[in-house]
C-alpha cells in the first residue's frame, strides 16, 4: 500500500490517523543527506537507518504497510536521542520532531498479538508506574528531597556505590546521576513570592518534575534573582510535569493530560495578573511547553463593569504569556542597575543543551548573562552541536551510544580547562557531571542563573 492508498477517513482508527500523519510529513523529505552528519545517533553507529533519512524511510515504509512494525524497527525509533539537530538544518523544514514522536506512539499502540512477538515495542510495566505515579505526581516528587537527603547523609550512598551492591544495572546507571541534595529555602512551594524594592512585572515559574529534587538550588536560584530585580513569581501548586518523558516514550494520552493539567494551572491564576511569562529553568521542559497546542485557547474570567447594584463575570480568550527560558527572559529583564554582582575571575565553559540550540533556538542568552559578572571568561564549550547522551531517560535505554557521546563531553571540558561548566538542562548537567565525577576531574556543573545568584549573594542551604 502506497501513503496515498491510505483511506482518508481515519477518525475511528487512532493508528490509522498516525500512518497518515506520519506518510504525510515523511513526504516532505526530499532525502538530500544534509542532516545525516549532524544526527549524534549516526556518528556512533554509521547506520544509515540510524539517521534522520533513514529513519524517516522506515517511518514511511512502516506507514505505508511495506515494512513489518517490529523489534529492528522500534530499535532504529529508540536509538534516536529526539535532539532535532537534523530539523534545525532541514532546508525544507521537515518536523522530525514530530515524526519521531509519532512513530513512537505508533510503535505503543499496535494489536496485543503485535506487542507479545516484539519485545522492542514493549515498555516495563515499572517504568509506567514511575511515569505515572511518580514523575506525574509533584507532591510525591518533592516527598523524595528529604529521603535522599537522608540517603546521602547517612554514608548509605557512599556504600552503595563503593559496595557494586546495584551492579550494572538500570538503577546503578540511575543511581549514579543522583546529585548532592541541596536544602530548599522552604518545605514547600509557595504560591507567590513577592519582588524586592521597585516592582517591574509579575512572571509565573514552572517547576518540573526531576528539578524539584535534583536541582531545587536552580529553583531557589531563580526565585532569588527575579524578586532581586524586581519580579513577583507565581507558582501555582496545581502544576505538574511537562510531559516530554512520555511524549518521547508514545504515550500521547497521558503527554496530553499533563498538557491539560499544566493549562489549567497557569491560566487559572487570579484573572487580575498580567504575566509578563511563564519561566522555565529545564530547556527540555521549555521545548515540550512552548509546543503545547492548547496554550493558545486558554480562557480568563473577568469581572464585568458594575451596572446598578450588582456586577457580573464573563468569559474571554486572552493571549497566554509566552514560554521563555531563564536566561532569555533575564537578558532582556530590567533592575540589573539596582543589583551588584560580586567578580569571578575564572573561565566558565557554556554547554549548550539540544533543546535549548535547537527547538527553542535560545542558546545565545546564556552567554549574555553569564558575562554580566565581572571578570568571568566565558567561553563555548567545543562540540556543542552534539548531544551530551542523556536526552531524558536515553542514557538507561542506549547505554552504549549514550557513554560514547558522554565521553566526547568529558574529552571536550579535559581539554577546555575551566572551573565551571554551565548548562541549562538539568539532564545534560546530571549527565555530565557523573562523567566528570568518573573521570576525577572536579569541575562544577551550574546554572547560568545559580552562577549569577551566587555572585548577587544568595546562599545555599546544605
Amino acid at each position: 500500500m502506497k501513503p496515498v492508498d491510505l483511506p482518508s477517513d481515519f477518525s475511528s482508527d487512532p493508528l490509522l490517523r498516525l500512518r497518515r500523519e506520519i506518510s504525510d510529513e515523511a513526504s516532505q523529505c526530499v532525502a538530500c543527506g544534509l542532516c545525516v552528519p549532524h544526527c549524534p545517533s549516526y556518528r556512533v553507529t554509521l547506520s544509515e537507518a540510524d539517521s534522520p533519512r533513514g529513519r524517516i524511510a522506515l517511518m514511511s515504509g512502516v506507514a505505508a504497510g511495506c515494512i513489518p512494525m517490529n523489534a529492528r524497527f522500534a530499535l532504529h525509533m529508540d536509538r534516536c536521542l529526539t535532539c532535532r539537530a537534523c530539523e534545525a538544518v532541514c532546508p525544507n523544514h521537515v518536523r522530525f520532531g514530530q515524526l519521531i514522536d509519532d512513530a513512537r506512539e505508533m510503535i505503543s499502540s499496535p494489536p496485543l498479538e503485535v506487542r507479545r512477538n516484539n519485545p522492542g515495542v514493549r515498555v516495563s510495566r515499572f517504568r509506567k508506574w514511575v511515569e505515572r505515579e511518580l514523575i506525574a505526581q509533584p507532591s510525591r516528587i518533592d516527598a523524595l528531597r528529604p529521603l535522599l537527603r537522608f540517603y546521602q547523609r547517612s554514608g548509605l550512598q557512599e556504600w552503595v556505590r563503593k559496595s557494586g551492591l546495584l551492579g550494572k544495572t538500570k538503577l546503578a546507571l540511575l543511581e549514579a546521576q543522583v546529585p548532592f541534595i541541596d536544602k530548599p529555602r522552604s518545605s514547600s512551594w509557595s504560591p507567590v513570592y513577592p519582588a524586592v524594592g521597585k516592582p517591574r512585572g509579575e512572571v509565573g515559574l514552572f517547576l518540573g518534575c526531576v528539578a524539584r529534587v535534583a536541582d531545587v538550588t536552580t529553583l531557589d536560584a531563580t526565585l532569588f534573582v527575579l524578586n532581586q530585580l524586581g519580579y513577583t513569581v507565581h507558582v501555582p501548586s496545581a502544576q505538574t510535569c511537562c510531559g516530554a518523558l512520555h511524549r518521547h516514550r508514545g504515550d500521547a494520552d497521558a503527554a496530553e493530560q499533563l498538557e491539560r493539567q499544566n493549562v489549567q494551572a497557569f491560566a487559572g491564576l487570579d484573572a487580575g495578573l498580567d504575566l509578563g511569562a511563564i519561566i522555565t529553568t529545564a530547556s527540555g521542559c521549555g521545548a515540550q511547553l512552548s509546543e503545547y497546542s492548547s496554550f493558545p485557547d486558554w480562557q480568563r474570567t473577568t469581572r464585568a463593569p458594575a451596572v446598578g447594584p450588582q456586577t457580573g463575570s464573563e468569559t474571554t480568550k486572552r493571549s497566554p504569556p509566552k514560554f521563555l527560558d531563564i536566561s532569555e527572559f533575564l537578558a532582556g529583564a530590567e533592575g540589573w542597575e539596582d543589583v551588584r554582582l560580586q567578580p569571578l575571575p575564572y573561565k566558565i565553559l557554556v554547554h549548550e543543551p539540544c533543546t535549548l540550540r535547537n527547538v527553542l533556538r535560545a542558546s545565545a542568552y546564556a552567554y549574555k548573562l553569564l558575562e554580566r559578572i565581572p571578570q568571568a571568561q566565558v567561553v563555548p564549550l567545543a562540540g556543542n552541536d552534539q548531544c551530551c547522551g542523556a536526552a531524558g531517560t536515553y542514557f538507561l535505554d542506549q547505554t552504549e551510544i549514550s557513554a560514547a557521546l558522554l565521553e566526547d563531553k568529558v574529552t571536550a571540558l579535559k581539554a577546555g580547562q575551566a572551573c565551571y561548566l554551565a548548562t541549562s538542562n538539568v539532564g545534560c548537567a546530571l549527565h555530565i557531571a557523573t562523567g566528570l565525577r568518573q573521570a576525577g576531574l572536579g569541575i562544577e556543573v551550574i546554572h547560568p542563573v545559580t552562577l549569577i545568584a551566587r555572585q548577587m549573594g544568595m546562599q545555599s542551604l546544605k
